[in-house]
């Protein structure tokens, strides 16, 4: 139909009057409300310049050229890495899928094995999208099940050669879990027994040494090669790196360049990552240790509250995050957590809730960082108090 000019058009079926809950937890944002769960990437593109300008200037000479092809910054930040994590080289690179395809490809190469050993619920297994098999010619082989790692059993009863064990640290998808420092070196031995080489997945291995009590250098050590993040720990604008022998990151540079990314200038995500070095990673320690006492007092004022059920998992945090699991459909745990932010001012969960427990059930993620470590045990009982009186039948 031809509008008259001038004339308003009529309102559709597909016009929204409600906002999304992305608008409304934007609106919450804007309020400054007191949010326990650490909000990956957040604040506006002003602030986040701003911190870049204020913080960079103590992590790296400002007044230096910026990097071209990986030059000078960037180069700066794979000697700090090499050197944090004991390896003789470390290669920058944009993305963590990028970096752990081509380290595994390389070690393919060198074994002439492509079938490679992980988990199940690895990362590269839920959300690469088939990359290994589909980019990389390489053969997944799940080894373990279940929210826990792998175990030594597992690895010994493969039924066919593997080239290499990918082992994720911590194992994100099932409650971010590790293995004791026992378990770990066990299983290295194991898949050494194999002829197959060790690729830790570390994109947050960086969390890892608190629970292990061990520095960095002896954990990474354990493997041949290792990817690091630098956003999921660190808060960088993202970026990752491989670390490993000399040879194997030399060869891995040809083929991140064969991938695309050889990027002329990642000055502002290279500086992003020497400022999480410098002010995060020196207070993960810190925020583990704070981790368990939210876990415990989200588990005490589940139990007070009275729900159905709920589940911390693990009940003990390994890392500065973990799982938190309800009986309900996520968008009705999910809308209860917003209209408590909205009415209160209190953010206890503003994460992402998913139904990946199963049918009526629904997870969250809790990360503890900066803002977290200002709940003491009552804040969180208290709020989780409120929570539970917003879902079905808890009035």
């Amino acid at each position: 139909m031809t509008e008259t000019p001038g004339q308003d058009a009529a309102p559709t079926t597909e016009e929204r009057t409600e906002p999304t809950a992305r608008e409304r937890w934007a609106a919450v944002r804007r309020r400054g409300a007191r949010r326990l769960n650490h909000a990956p990437a957040g604040g506006s593109l002003r602030e986040r310049l701003a911190d870049l300008a204020e913080a960079g200037a103590a992590a790296y000479d400002l007044d230096e050229p910026a990097d071209i092809y990986g030059n000078r910054i960037v180069a700066a930040l794979e000697e700090r890495v090499a050197t944090l994590l004991g390896a003789e080289d470390a290669a920058f690179f944009p993305s963590g899928t990028m970096a752990q395809q081509v380290a595994l490809r390389c070690w393919a190469g060198r074994t002439g094995n492509p079938a490679v050993a992980l988990h199940p619920l690895a990362h590269p297994e839920v959300h690469e999208r088939d990359a290994l098999s589909q980019v990389s010619g390489l053969r997944p082989v799940n080894v373990g099940s279940g929210s826990r790692q792998p175990t030594v059993a597992e690895i010994r009863g493969l039924e066919e050669p593997v080239g290499a064990v990918m082992l994720e640290l911590p194992l994100r998808d099932a409650g971010f879990v590790l293995p004791t420092w026992e378990e770990l070196t066990g299983l290295v031995e194991a898949a050494r027994e194999r002829d197959a080489v060790v690729h830790f997945d570390g994109a947050r291995l960086w969390e890892c040494a608190e629970h292990f009590g061990r520095p960095l250098a002896e954990i990474a050590g354990l493997a041949d090669s290792v990817y690091v993040s630098f956003y999921k720990s660190l808060d960088g604008l993202g970026g990752a790196a491989l670390a490993g022998p000399r040879t194997l990151v030399e060869e891995a540079r040809t083929w991140r360049h064969r991938y695309g990314g050889q990027i002329f200038q990642q000055f502002p995500t290279a500086l992003s990552a020497l400022i999480g070095l410098d002010r995060e990673l020196p207070r993960l320690p810190e925020y583990v240790r704070h981790a368990r006492v939210v876990a415990a007092a989200l588990r005490e004022g589940f139990a007070e509250a009275r729900p159905l059920w709920a589940r911390v998992h693990p009940e003990v945090p390994h890392t500065h995050e973990f799982q938190v699991w309800l009986p309900y459909e996520p968008e009705v745990v999910a809308e209860a957590a917003l209209r408590q932010a909205e009415e209160t001012s209190v953010a206890l969960f503003p994460g992402h809730w998913s139904g990946a427990a199963g049918p009526g059930m629904a997870r969250t993620e809790v990360s503890v960082r900066a803002p977290g470590l200002e709940w003491t045990a009552e804040d969180v009982r208290a709020a989780v108090r409120d929570f539970a009186r917003r879902l079905p039948g808890r009035d």
